[in-house]
C-alpha cells in the first residue's frame, strides 16, 4: 500500500510503501517514553520504499537493550515523532503521522510485560463527542 505522511506542522513530509498486515503495537518502556503515551503504533516500510518528500528531520540515537542503535526521527520544528530506523535499516513509521491512518489497524502487539494495565480495556471510560 502506498502511503504519505507528515509531521504536525507539515515541515517534514514522506511517502512509502507498507504492508498493511505489518502494523503493530509496542508496549515497551522506550516506546512509552518516546511517544509520551501508553504504547507506540507503527507501520513497517518495505525495504527501499521510503522517501522524504520535503524537510530535514532531526535524529535521536538510542542504544537498545541489544546494544544496537535505534535512530528516532522527528520534526525539529514541532517535535512530532515520525519514524524509527533500526541498525539493520528497517523503518517503522509512526501511525499517527500517516495520512491514510484511518484505513490501517494493528495486527500484533509486543513487549506485553511492559504494558500499562488499563490499555486492554478502555470500553468503560466516559466518552465525549468532538467539540
Amino acid at each position: 500500500m502506498r502511503i504519505t505522511g507528515a509531521c504536525h506542522c507539515g515541515a517534514v513530509r514522506y511517502e512509502a510503501e507498507i504492508d498493511p498486515q505489518r502494523i503493530g503495537i509496542c508496549h515497551c518502556t522506550d516506546c512509552q517514553r518516546l511517544t509520551g503515551s501508553a504504547y507506540r503504533v507503527t507501520a513497517a516500510a518495505l525495504p527501499d520504499r521510503f522517501r522524504l518528500r520535503c524537510g530535514t528531520p532531526r535524529r535521536y540515537r538510542k542504544l537498545g537493550d541489544s546494544g544496537q542503535p535505534s535512530d528516532q526521527f522527528f520534526c525539529g520544528d514541532c517535535g512530532s515523532p515520525l519514524w524509527r530506523e533500526s541498525a539493520g535499516g528497517k523503518i517503522s513509521i509512526r501511525l499517527g503521522t500517516i495520512d491514510q491512518r484511518l484505513e490501517l489497524k494493528p495486527h500484533h502487539q509486543s513487549w506485553l510485560g511492559s504494558a500499562l494495565p488499563f490499555v486492554f480495556d478502555i470500553s468503560g471510560l466516559e466518552r465525549q463527542e468532538d467539540s
